[in-house]
């Protein structure tokens, strides 16, 4: 077929031929001096059969005379001569219009992407179209909060899709979740945590449902004592297993997930002219094909996807020093996508908007347009500079006589699950720490009842089982608080300890929290219960977080001991 029998001649897309009337809301059809001026057939508002008018979208022939913007002209077109009686753009009109695209990054690949696609509604209908969608069941939340706080997983796979990648990753994969990050967003959006799960981490995978291809389902077994990555791919898993992985294995429940491939990283960093990195020694690595000399360099396309895949090149050449390499890079793609020069591009942003959505796959529930531009206003609110990244917290494999795999640190990562779960900032919010701090001095301040005064009930929500009771023996015999009595297991596992109390109970509360440790966080003023000889009590509920029987519990405000870097600076790799 030629040019115009494609709808191409005179180097104007057809889908430029549906513009946007800025008085109306409403797109018209738009035609060239050397396209025939018909009158659309059909109704007032309906497009024409095979035209390009974005989808979704209703189309109105424009009315002679009437002022409409021109059509975008395709790369390599010579500019055209405005038509007669056609208003021009007003300097600046432009610019603005990109300042207004709202367009931000959440702390990894993934919703860097995600955030091109805001560039605006009608522009996103389209992009809707790109972006792959995957029925997970309840994996995932059945819709997205924008008031509330969220995770979401973002999984690289190290599948051979896509021109070009011919040579990456295993020949025989098919997708494994070579690269995770769970992203979590704070409440109050003054904070996010990026947090990477190893590949070779080893976790028990739990059985999970997925959807053929022919419309019915199939539940893939479980298996124990797995390296991470075959929770994607390995016997038909699909994403929502890998998100079970996380809620069973690492104890923190994604919301969504977001997954990309080798395309991915290529076709953004090239959408939005490279990104900057740098390496503290010459780097020439075979296998991965990275080549820079010491020192700063731009990279984008093969080079960029060289970068995050090398595992020769920095530390000891394993992954966990992989994964601190691709987190350099990540802070440094959002640095440069917020950069004014991209903003103010409304050319770099419709590239990268194009490639961005063609390069991911998500949960049902985010893939509508709508969704779309929810996620991106709100990521678009947190600050680079509270956007931490940090590892789950790993040591070598003890079943192994050489390790090669990790497991997960028991005595350092529930610090960070528990940060995460209970929305604590790992940066220094100013505002957040005052309004920490403001309860724990009206919380603890006062007086305090007499041990023996202290009515409490104990139910184990979380901890060790026993807990409740060998608990309860301590406050007795040890304590002096001997008015307390074990009612059992809660109704849902907590994260984290606390005591409900009435507020004329305060002075109980007080002096329980004296005795355990607990900090002005961990109360929580509310109702007070019946105990076993009938009178009122405090609910004191221990967590993932109770240490043990006579432990004091840490501070709700102490950060965990893990590396961790923020998004605002730059970093080279060694």
């Amino acid at each position: 077929m030629d040019a115009q029998g494609r709808g191409r001649a005179d180097n104007v897309d057809p889908a430029d031929q549906w513009v946007l009337n800025p008085n109306t809301g409403e797109y018209e059809l738009r035609l060239t001096p050397s396209a025939p001026q018909s009158a659309v057939p059909g109704p007032r508002g309906a497009a024409p059969s095979g035209a390009g008018a974005p989808r979704g979208r209703t189309a109105t022939p424009v009315a002679p005379g009437r002022d409409v913007p021109p059509p975008r002209r395709r790369r390599g077109a010579p500019p055209e001569e405005p038509l007669p009686g056609r208003r021009g753009r007003r300097p600046g009109k432009q610019k603005s219009s990109a300042k207004k695209a709202l367009l931000w990054t959440g702390g990894t690949m993934a919703f860097v992407l995600v955030a091109g696609a805001a560039t605006g509604y009608f522009y996103l209908k389209h992009l809707e179209g790109n972006v792959g969608t995957t029925d997970v069941g309840d994996a995932a939340a059945s819709n997205f909060s924008k008031d509330e706080a969220f995770n979401i997983l973002i999984i690289g796979t190290d599948k051979r899709t896509g021109e070009g990648n011919e040579g990456y990753g295993d020949a025989g994969s098919v997708g494994h979740a070579d690269t995770n990050i769970l992203l979590h967003v704070s409440k109050d959006r003054t904070n996010a945590t990026a947090l990477s799960i190893p590949r070779d981490l080893i976790v028990d995978v739990p059985d999970c449902e997925t959807n053929k291809e022919d419309g019915t389902k199939d539940i893939v077994a479980g298996t124990e004592d797995v390296r991470f990555n075959t929770s994607l791919g390995q016997g038909g898993r699909d994403a929502g297993c890998t998100m079970r992985t996380v809620d069973t294995a690492i104890g923190i429940k994604p919301d969504h997930f977001v997954m990309a491939d080798f395309n991915a990283v290529k076709t953004l960093t090239s959408a939005v002219g490279g990104v900057e990195v740098c390496v503290e020694k010459a780097v020439k690595d075979k296998q991965s094909k990275l080549d820079l000399p010491a020192g700063t360099s731009t990279v984008e396309g093969e080079q960029a996807l060289a970068f995050v895949r090398t595992r020769h090149a920095f530390g000891n050449q394993g992954d966990l020093d992989r994964i601190k390499v691709q987190q350099q890079f990540l802070g440094s793609l959002m640095r440069k996508m917020t950069s004014g020069d991209t903003l103010t591009n409304p050319a770099k942003l419709l590239k990268l908007a194009e490639a961005a959505t063609n390069a991911l796959t998500v949960d049902q529930a985010i893939g509508k347009v709508g969704t779309l531009k929810d996620i991106a206003l709100e990521l678009k609110k947190v600050p680079t500079k509270n956007i931490s990244f940090m590892t789950v917290p790993v040591k070598d494999n003890p079943a192994e006589p050489t390790p090669v795999t990790v497991v997960v640190d028991q005595s350092r990562a529930p610090q960070v699950v528990d940060a995460i779960n209970n929305d604590v900032s790992f940066t220094e919010v100013k505002a957040q720490q005052k309004k920490e701090a403001a309860a724990v001095a009206a919380r603890l301040k006062g007086t305090k009842s007499a041990a023996s005064d202290v009515r409490v009930r104990i139910l184990n929500g979380g901890a060790a089982a026993g807990s409740a009771q060998q608990q309860l023996a301590y406050l007795q015999t040890e304590a002096g608080v001997t008015k307390s009595d074990n009612a059992g297991n809660a109704e849902a596992a907590l994260a984290r300890t606390t005591l409900e109390y009435d507020p004329d109970q305060a002075d109980q509360a007080r002096r329980l929290a004296d005795i355990m440790g607990l900090s002005g966080a961990a109360l929580k003023p509310g109702k007070s219960v019946t105990n076993a000889q009938g009178l009122p009590a405090m609910t004191l509920t221990l967590g993932k977080d109770f240490k043990g029987a006579g432990v004091k519990l840490n501070s709700a405000t102490v950060t965990p001991d893990v590396d961790k870097s923020t998004a605002d600076k730059a970093q080279c790799a060694s």
